[in-house]
């Protein structure tokens, strides 16, 4: 008899308490709903470790706010204890990448010796940290490249990243004209659709700059390096063996 009493206050502990954070919730969404209309979308509200405060998801972007939605936070959860920035560390993993499902097709491939490491390079070729980059690249050994043309530095970028995509040789095309400054030859038109998924991918996982660079365990960062870190990286981000 007590234990069924016990299973008894427990489930009616449980009953008390969901309602409770699902109020909370929906407080949240109909406070700052009203109180600004134009509100991204919120993808999902959630208690963090202090208490009262709630993380706004929008996307990948973070904000905070009160358990009534009457204030909202711009910024960086930091734990001091620790020095943890808990919102960088929480957008990194909201906009990790799972290197087997990057979409390949999309991109232009070379390799060299091996082949047998991987690295993917978002690049835009006007950008001249990206050329650097190339360059730098060509001194890497047993290496395959994936680059993905990323035209997000304005101007003529996306004119040139078509060229190349729709050359009939778009690997080589793109590296005469990183190499060698070569522009690419008018091409008939092709399907170029590539280049409007490899910016909706990019800005997803908050690839924000060029030469933006992924390697294989899911890690990604923003800008060139030489050739010393590019071996150091490309042998601590590899991926790890399945267990």
């Amino acid at each position: 008899m007590k234990n069924t009493l016990r299973t008894l206050a427990a489930f009616a502990l449980a009953a008390c308490l969901v309602p409770a954070a699902f109020a909370d919730e929906a407080a949240i969404r109909k406070s700052i709903a009203e109180r600004l209309p134009n509100f991204p979308k919120i993808d999902e509200v959630s208690k963090t470790a202090i208490p009262g405060i709630y993380e706004v998801r929008l996307g990948s972007d973070i904000r905070y706010t009160d358990e009534t939605g009457t204030y909202l936070i711009e910024g960086d959860l930091v734990d001091l204890r620790t020095r943890t920035n808990l919102t960088e560390e929480r957008v990194a993993r909201l906009t990790a990448i799972d290197f087997k499902e990057l979409p390949l097709k999309d991109a232009m491939v070379w390799k060299q010796g091996t082949g047998e490491r991987k690295l993917v390079v978002f690049a835009d070729p006007n950008c001249s940290f990206c050329k650097k980059f190339e360059r730098d690249l060509q001194a890497v050994k047993n290496v395959t490249v994936y680059t993905f043309l990323y035209p997000i530095l304005g101007g003529d970028s996306p004119e040139k990243s078509k060229a190349i995509w729709c050359a009939k040789d778009n690997t080589k095309a793109w590296r005469d004209w990183m190499l060698k400054g070569t522009p690419a030859d008018n091409s008939p038109n092709c399907d170029a659709t590539a280049l409007q998924r490899n910016y909706a991918y990019g800005k997803k996982h908050r690839i924000n700059g060029t030469p933006g660079l992924v390697f294989e365990d899911g890690t990604h960062r923003a800008g060139a390096v030489d050739t010393d870190a590019i071996e150091k990286l490309l042998a601590g981000n590899r991926a790890k063996p399945q267990s």
